[in-house]
């Protein structure tokens, strides 16, 4: 069994604002910087054999926090990014619900295979982070890992590990700062046990 922390990246001011962050690179705010000390405080004794992270500021420095602790390098993997929300990226919903009406409805029904302009489909951020982990659970067989990355793209996993329906994906988001275990059998009889 290998034990994954998913980690969501500490606050930003977007984040407190309510703007939808995607892919842009927002750092952490100086409650965000708090929130990532914190956790890394609240793991010290976890025995870590590696630090991965998505790319972006705002969740390398809260992985930083942690690997520094632990004397141990960040791994950064665009995979593990956050979804791209294309041309909503700094919208606040309201904004983004006046311009992009009919848009908006459509993903909400179908996120699957509706993206924002310009963005990814739920679909696309399940493959990639999903194939990620699976990555990272093949190099570190038995181990323990901790994997810091952001909301929506954390519950998409989440959801996958588990068997949970991906239409749960919004009620399974972590707030800033939070993790979530994940324990992952190894592979049996060809198809992975979890």
């Amino acid at each position: 069994m290998t034990r994954l922390y998913l980690i969501r990246h500490g606050e930003t001011d977007w984040n407190v604002e309510g703007r939808w962050q995607g892919q842009a690179n927002v750092p952490l705010n100086a409650r965000g910087r708090a929130q990532a000390a914190r956790l890394a405080q609240a793991l010290k004794d976890v025995p870590f054999d590696a630090v991965y992270s998505s790319d972006l500021a705002r969740a390398r420095e809260t992985a930083e926090a942690l690997a520094r602790l632990k004397g141990l390098p960040v791994h950064e993997d665009p995979r593990l990014r956050e979804i791209h929300q294309g041309e909503w990226q700094g919208m606040l919903v309201t904004e983004i619900q006046a311009r992009y009406a009919e848009r908006f409805e459509r993903r909400k029904s179908d996120p699957l295979r509706v993206a924002p302009p310009g963005g990814e489909t739920v679909a696309k951020v399940r493959e990639r982070v999903v194939r990620a982990l699976e990555e990272i659970l093949a190099k570190h067989p038995g181990g323990t890992v901790a994997v810091v990355s952001h909301g929506f793209a954390l519950a998409v996993a989440l959801a996958h590990f588990r068997h949970r329906p991906i239409e749960e994906v919004w009620g399974m988001i972590p707030e800033n700062g939070e993790w979530q275990v994940l324990d992952v059998e190894p592979e049996m009889n060809g198809e992975k046990q979890r």
